[in-house]
């Protein structure tokens, strides 16, 4: 039986280099699943740096993680940055937590261009207590996740809505206190709230703070500021932002267009203009002629003749009046 190249025992003639393997994408769960392994390598000589370097390989540089539940007072909301999510997770285990792990089922992905984002109603962050007694806690609700698309696959948004959470202890602690009122009465109390520690809601409460404040520390370890120097140079640059007129867009030059003269009305002011010159002419010459009889009484309109000698050497002749009123014909 010859071997065909869909073998998974298929060799090719040409050397083992010349197969084409499927590029390997690793799954968004997959990456949870990491994470949940080291949160399990966690020691209790974790220190830090190792919570840094968590972090490091999970989250992006700019990630934010958001909490959102109820507790008796009202809804609550917390978003961290980066800076502060290495210490969130350590203070789980400082209330007392000593395994955490994520559930997710039922999970939808969708890719965009730079991002997966993974959104499961179905998520369920399961944490073991070992004081003050042992517990099982199940804090279930809705997790949603944005990973960059790339060889890294980092986490660049957490956003983790508690719905409900229950404490499970074990029939064999009952059982040993069962003839016990104290301890079942203590045992029947709550040990977190909305499946979250003491120190975690605590710590979550100080990032309220903490968060604005990013942006001093940050400058006081660039700069060497003191705190106060610090605060007077943010202080200063917000208000220049907040007084600094916006920006006016660039706007294009217009240019001017010339306005086309009508050809009706130009031709009608054209002989309404060559109207009123005729007339002029007319009435000038018209005054030029009567000047004379008005100025004369009982002068009549003569020919005039030229007073220069025409071509035969002779005067032309002329007019004059006498003083009686007469004409009298010169030559």
């Amino acid at each position: 039986m010859s071997s065909t190249p869909h073998d998974p025992f298929y060799s090719s003639p040409f050397g083992p280099f010349y197969r084409r393997h499927t590029p390997y994408m690793v799954q968004p769960e997959y990456r949870i699943y990491e994470m949940n392994k080291r949160l399990q390598s966690r020691t209790e000589d974790s220190d830090n740096l190792w919570w840094d370097a968590f972090a490091t390989e999970f989250f992006e540089d700019d990630a934010t993680l958001t909490l959102s539940f109820c507790l008796e007072d009202g809804p609550k909301r917390y978003t961290i940055g980066r800076t502060l999510i290495p210490r969130y997770f350590s203070t789980v285990f400082e209330g007392g937590v000593t395994d955490l792990y994520y559930v997710l089922k039922h999970s939808k992905e969708s890719y965009h261009n730079s991002s997966i984002t993974v959104d499961c109603d179905q998520c369920a962050m399961v944490t073991q207590h070992g004081k003050p007694m042992f517990t099982k806690v199940c804090t279930e609700g809705r997790l949603i996740l944005e990973f960059t698309f790339d060889d890294l696959m980092r986490i660049k948004t957490w956003h983790f809505t508690i719905r409900q959470y229950r404490e499970l202890v074990p029939r064999s602690i009952l059982a040993m206190h069962a003839q016990d009122p104290q301890v079942l009465d203590q045992l029947s109390k709550n040990i977190t709230r909305m499946g979250l520690t003491n120190f975690t809601l605590n710590y979550l409460r100080l990032c309220v703070i903490l968060e604005p404040m990013q942006e001093l520390m940050s400058r006081h370890k660039t700069y060497n500021l003191s705190p106060r120097d610090c605060l007077k140079t943010c202080l200063f640059q917000k208000w220049q932002r907040m007084v600094a007129p916006p920006a006016e867009p660039t706007r294009q030059p217009t240019t001017k267009r010339r306005k086309r003269k009508n050809s009706t009305s130009s031709t009608s002011n054209s002989s309404a203009g060559n109207a009123a010159n005729s007339t002029g002419s007319k009435k000038k010459t018209t005054a030029a002629n009567l000047s004379l009889s008005s100025q004369v009484p009982g002068l009549g309109a003569t020919p005039n003749r030229s007073l220069n000698p025409g071509r035969d050497g002779d005067l032309c002749q002329s007019t004059a009046v006498t003083p009686a009123g007469q004409f009298k014909q010169k030559r």
